[in-house]
């Protein structure tokens, strides 16, 4: 039976090591303990812990932001806004060929139109005649007085006035002109001037349209004149020289007849491939398909008949001899039946040839009558098209020579019209207040825009921020408990593990930094104490694990001073503990133990694992078996020796701790890991990368071990909103004088 099987269990807690009580009961080959559902993504308490832990950073940066956007606010030239509001009419037609009656407009079409009057306003044709007379450019010509090709550029180059506006409120058929400007008076004379330059420049290039228009089209009268004689007589010499009266009827007859013909032969076709199967079927002397036609009844009533007469000829042939009348008959009787059978077969073969041959011939008739229809409706349908294409050539030539005189003499008429779409609805006038800059809008938007982003930018970095901050994080991508986190401490080499410490007198002292180091250790006591109750009960008191493996993804992250911890809080409730340092590259040498004789004097074979344990005199419950003499080669064996002293130290220790050295890099941590009850994964908050844990978490899965969860080491405050309570007020209170 393995060390899995069958473990034993002390029934005293004041047991010593040579008086232990103990029953064998049976575990699973694996200690499973029983997690958490994953949340669906982090809370928002989270995304506030992130925003409070830089909330200093964030209020620096937006602070600054507003006071930079005031100052710069505040130097800033005032200017003044003046609005022309254009009233666009679009009940009067705009185009010159068209009805007199106004067309309905979609809504598509109108927000077109308006886009384009937008762009109209803004052309040079418009804006130069303003520009020039208010001198806008000015500034811009002293800007390129000194080179003279650029200058003369200028004054022919397309104007942009700066400063100029154009918008449309919604659902409204109004443009309104709007012009800022440090002068209010110029801005209300700029765009009264531009309101008036766009509407007098609408008039021109619409009344010169219409014109251009009228005059092309006069020009362009006789030639369709011309033409449309021409497509009419085309038309009637087609007409005389086509022997039908109406080509387009008989095409459709045509193409009637050829649909019938075309679903007459499908059904051919159809009836024929079934009466081809059929036949086919038949001559391979298949019975099915006999039984399948229109004798099949009788043909299975002499099957049957048969099989009866079979049946009975079996009987009869197991009674009488051959020689026998009983025999005979029954013998003759099976003859007939078979004689008739195979006549019924050849009977129904015979018909089903000639109806396979008279469906042939169907099919080859429809398909000759069908080419043959084919060929007059191709020859009548190209005729028909052709008569189709001259009709419908001379009725078009006539409709637009017609339609072509009657917009002539109606261009003139709706090209006095156009005027009176487009109108001046209210002048601009000279503002009071300016309307640039608003510093007190300017702040505001500088306050929102600077948290947002500062928000932003927090997140960013706490998204690439790769290392480990919050178990929760762990647990939801590695689908892993989270046990109990360890705050930060100060060790010395002087304190021994678990001791208690000075007393701090006020919370003053804490403030000042006197007694620091005793509170940190406080809290780092009672969490180590937290922990070693959450492994030894999250299984259950019945299927706690004997020996923890304590191990690390890398490195630095305090897997060693843990697994030292752990040890001395379970030893010191009196329970039997062995702390085993697996670790033979780096040993760790702590409660002024000696390394001269270890674990790799065990590998090695010079001496039983019981005379390398020592027992600390601080700790008479607790058993250490030292790493020994370092030794790159001994770990290779490391394994298979644990084995051993894991089988017979857990049937005289309570509790078995294993210090091994970092997953990532040594292959015996693996090993060591299958052989345990439980694994232990230190990582260090803010130091170890996520990466790296779920690596280690990737190695134990492939080799099966029971991962009992993982632990973050040097938690501080700020790192995340659940370890608040590790307040250095609050433990202050479990200090005491050592007496």
């Amino acid at each position: 039976m393995s060390r899995r099987d069958t473990i034993i269990v002390p029934r005293d807690p004041e047991h010593t090591g040579s008086d232990l009580r103990t029953a064998p009961f049976t575990l699973p080959p694996r200690l499973e303990f029983q997690k958490d559902p994953m949340p669906p993504g982090l809370s928002l308490s989270q995304y506030l812990w992130v925003i409070k832990r830089h909330r200093w950073k964030l209020l620096t940066f937006v602070i600054f932001s507003v006071a930079a956007t005031i100052i710069v606010s505040k130097r800033l030239t005032p200017l003044y806004e003046a609005t022309a509001v254009i009233d666009i009419d679009r009940q009067t037609p705009t185009a010159v060929l068209g009805d007199i009656n106004p067309m309905a407009a979609s809504a598509e079409d109108t927000q077109n139109f308006l886009a384009t009057q937008e762009r109209m306003i803004q052309s040079d044709a418009v804006l130069r005649p303003v520009v020039e007379k208010y001198h806008l450019m000015s500034n811009e010509y002293r800007k390129l007085e000194k080179d003279k090709i650029l200058s003369s550029r200028l004054k022919d180059a397309p104007i942009e006035l700066k400063g100029l506006r154009i918008t449309q409120p919604p659902h409204t058929f109004l443009l309104l002109i709007t012009y800022r400007s440090p002068d209010p008076q110029l801005s209300a004379d700029v765009a009264n001037d531009v309101a008036n330059s766009y509407i007098r420049h609408t008039y021109d290039i619409r009344f010169e349209a219409a014109s251009q228009l009228t005059g092309y089209m006069e020009k362009q009268l006789a030639e369709l004149k011309a033409k449309m004689e021409q497509s009419a007589a085309a038309l009637a010499t087609f007409e005389k020289d086509l022997d039908v009266i109406n080509p387009e009827e008989k095409t459709d007859i045509f193409s009637a007849r050829l649909l019938q013909l075309n679903t007459d032969l499908t059904s051919a076709e159809a009836d024929r491939a079934s009466k081809e199967a059929a036949y086919n079927a038949v001559q391979s002397g298949s019975l099915q398909a006999a039984e399948a036609s229109d004798q099949g009844e009788q043909l299975r009533a002499l099957e049957e008949r048969l099989r009866e007469a079979q049946e009975r000829f079996a009987q009869v042939q197991t009674q009488f001899g051959s020689e026998h009348p009983t025999y005979r008959k029954a013998r003759n009787e099976i003859d007939e039946l078979e004689r008739q059978i195979g006549g019924l077969q050849q009977s129904i073969a015979q018909r089903v040839a000639v109806a396979y041959h008279q469906a042939v011939n169907r099919e080859a008739l429809l398909q000759r009558d069908m080419l043959e229809a084919k060929t007059d409706f191709d020859r009548m349908n190209a005729r028909s098209f052709e008569y189709r294409a001259l009709k419908q050539e001379a009725d078009t030539d006539k409709d637009l020579y017609e339609q072509l005189i009657r917009r002539i003499r109606e261009a003139g008429i709706n090209a006095s019209f156009e005027s009176s779409s487009i109108r001046l609805a209210d002048v601009a006038r000279p503002a009071l207040y300016p309307s640039f800059p608003r510093t007190g809008l300017n702040a505001l938007l500088a306050l929102l825009a600077s948290t947002l982003i500062g928000i932003s930018i927090i997140f960013l970095m706490d998204a690439i921020d790769a290392t480990v901050l919050d178990g929760d994080v762990l647990q939801r991508e590695l689908h892993v408990p989270i046990l109990p986190s360890l705050p930060v401490a100060k060790f010395s080499p002087s304190l021994l593990p678990m001791q208690e410490l000075p007393m701090v007198e006020s919370a003053m002292d804490v403030v000042a930094g006197n007694g620091a180091h005793a509170i940190a250790n406080s809290a780092f006591h009672e969490a180590i104490r937290t922990l070693r109750s959450s492994i030894l009960l999250s299984a259950g008191m019945e299927q706690r694990p004997r020996s923890i493996l304590v191990t690390s993804p890398s490195p630095m992250e305090g897997k060693s001073t843990v697994s030292l911890y752990l040890a001395v809080a379970h030893s010191q409730q009196r329970r039997k503990t062995l702390l085993i340092d697996g670790d033979l590259r780096r040993p760790m040498i702590r409660l002024s133990l000696s390394n001269e004789r270890g674990l790799s004097d065990v590998v090695n074979g010079t001496m039983h694992w019981r005379e390398a344990v020592q027992t600390p005199v601080e700790y008479p419950d607790l058993d250490v078996l030292a790493a020994g003499p370092s030794s790159r080669r001994v770990a290779d064996r490391v394994a298979s020796v644990l084995s051993s002293i894991l089988d017979e130290a857990e049937r005289e220790y309570d509790f078995v701790l294993i210090d091994s050295p970092p997953l990532l890099g040594f292959a015996e941590t693996l090993e060591i890991a299958s052989l345990a009850d439980s694994v232990i994964l230190i990582a260090r908050a803010g130091r170890t990368n996520r990466g790296a844990v779920a690596s280690a978490m990737s190695q134990l899965r492939r080799v099966r071990a029971n991962v009992a969860g993982i632990v973050l080491n040097g938690v501080r405050p700020d790192m995340n909103a659940k370890y608040y309570y590790y307040n250095p007020y609050y433990y202050r209170q479990y200090v005491s004088r050592e007496r």
